[in-house]
C-alpha cells in the first residue's frame, strides 16, 4: 500500500526570542567577576569585624560577596532578557509554511 499525503499551506507568525539560559549564565558571570573585583579592591579582611569579632580571610570574603553578587547578576541577566523579548515581540513576521504530512500503513 502507498503512503498517503496530505499538504497544505499555512500562515505562521515568526519573530526572534533571547535564548534565557545565556543571558542567566552571562549575568551569574558577570556578579562572579563583581565580586572579584570588591574582593580584592577593598582590603577589609585584615580588620577585626565588628559584628562578630572575627577576621575573615580574602576567600571568606568572596564567597559572601558571591552569595550576594551572583543572585543580583543573574537577576539583572534575565531582566535584560526580558526586556529584549519584550522588544521583539512586536516585530513579528507572518509567513507562509508548507505542512506535509505522510500517513503509512505501517
Amino acid at each position: 500500500m502507498a503512503p498517503e499525503s496530505a499538504d497544505h499551506i499555512e500562515q505562521v507568525t515568526v519573530r526572534r526570542s533571547p535564548k534565557y539560559g545565556v543571558f542567566l549564565v552571562l549575568g551569574a558571570a558577570l556578579g562572579l567577576v563583581v565580586a572579584m573585583v570588591l574582593t580584592f579592591l577593598f582590603n577589609g579582611t585584615d580588620q577585626v569585624s565588628a559584628n562578630t569579632g572575627l577576621v575573615y580571610s580574602q576567600m571568606q570574603v568572596f564567597g559572601f560577596l558571591l552569595l550576594i553578587c551572583a543572585p543580583a547578576g543573574i537577576a539583572l541577566g534575565g531582566a535584560v532578557a526580558l526586556i529584549f523579548d519584550r522588544y521583539y515581540s512586536h516585530r513579528t513576521h507572518t509567513v507562509d509554511a508548507d505542512h506535509a504530512r505522510i500517513h503509512t500503513a505501517d
